[in-house]
């Protein structure tokens, strides 16, 4: 199969392998396999090793690389550690995940990923899945509403929004970008058009795909299936991602501050391997734009 040339290329390439730290025999795990430019990357580093790679996007199928060493899962990483353990590994070497939304997805309009384009509105990164952006407009409560664009999207005026949203789907319901867009005009503000619609359509997307959910789950599942001197790997997005990588590492929970056993000691699953946020590059960023909000962090199982 060729691979789809219009993936992104990929972010911090150079610091993702130096923090999974590859041994040619060992067992690694691409959980955004996508236009599997990680992927490959690994792959010239294995002998005898072997590497497990996820996609619930059935288009990133076409990408997988003919190579005996590679086993393909499509379907949500969510679910890693079963699947890993049903093909017969408990532990693996390191795991990898880049949390970016691919070129690919945001530039096909059908997929309804992008405001540059008009067509269904429907955002899902799993097309087998029945529930789209659509149905998050049409049949959320307002109070539902406000929660996902205030705590997903950060919008400014998220009171204003649903109301125009709840106003107009009373009627008419809400069913293509273009539409969408016509119905919150009147609260974008000017001169911050786009900045403002990749804050509305974020939110969208976070829902549908249930981003949040799903990179808890990871996070917590990630010392089960790591070896004592596996890595995990995370190249984050947004402030939101981030932070509930930065904080579950610190602290062993995603909000509330750290768990303490009897002495004061910190009670968490992982540890930092870098003290320092781990950023692109001026010269990546010039060469690749998507990089610029790029942040990555490395942990290790903690040792007790």
């Amino acid at each position: 199969m060729r691979m789809n040339s219009d993936y992104h290329i990929p972010v911090l390439l150079k610091e993702s392998l130096e923090g999974l730290d590859i041994k040619s025999d060992g067992v690694y795990v691409d959980l955004t396999f996508g236009g599997g430019g990680h992927s490959r990357e690994i792959l010239k580093r294995l002998t005898s090793g072997k590497l497990v790679g996820f996609d619930q996007d059935e288009d990133a199928e076409a990408n997988v690389p003919k190579d005996d060493k590679f086993i393909f899962v499509r379907h949500n990483f969510r679910y890693y550690k079963n699947f890993l353990r049903y093909l017969g590994f408990d532990k693996v070497d390191g795991i990898l995940a880049d949390l970016g939304v691919s070129s690919h997805e945001f530039d096909v309009a059908e997929r309804g990923f992008s405001f540059r384009f008009d067509g269904d509105l429907d955002m899902r990164m799993n097309q087998s899945s029945d529930f789209t952006a659509a149905d998050v407009l049409n049949q959320y409560a307002v109070e539902d509403l406000f929660r996902i664009f205030k705590l997903y999207g950060e919008v400014k005026n998220p009171g204003r929004l649903v109301k125009l949203i709840d106003e107009y789907r009373k009627s008419n319901k809400i069913t293509t970008i273009q539409q969408f867009k016509e119905v919150i005009a009147p609260c974008v503000p000017k001169f911050k058009d786009h900045k403002y619609l990749a804050q509305v359509f974020q939110a969208l997307r976070i829902e549908v795909n249930q981003e949040m959910e799903v990179l808890r789950e990871m996070l917590m599942q990630a010392s089960d299936v790591l070896k004592p001197d596996g890595r995990l790997v995370v190249i984050t997005y947004h402030s939101l991602e981030d932070r509930l990588v930065k904080n579950y590492i610190r602290d062993g929970k995603f909000e509330g501050g750290a768990s303490k056993d009897f002495f004061g000691n910190i009670q968490t699953p992982l540890e930092a391997v870098n003290r320092k946020l781990i950023i692109p590059s001026d010269e990546e960023i010039e060469r690749n734009g998507r990089a610029r909000s790029a942040k990555l962090r490395i942990a290790k199982p903690k040792s007790h």
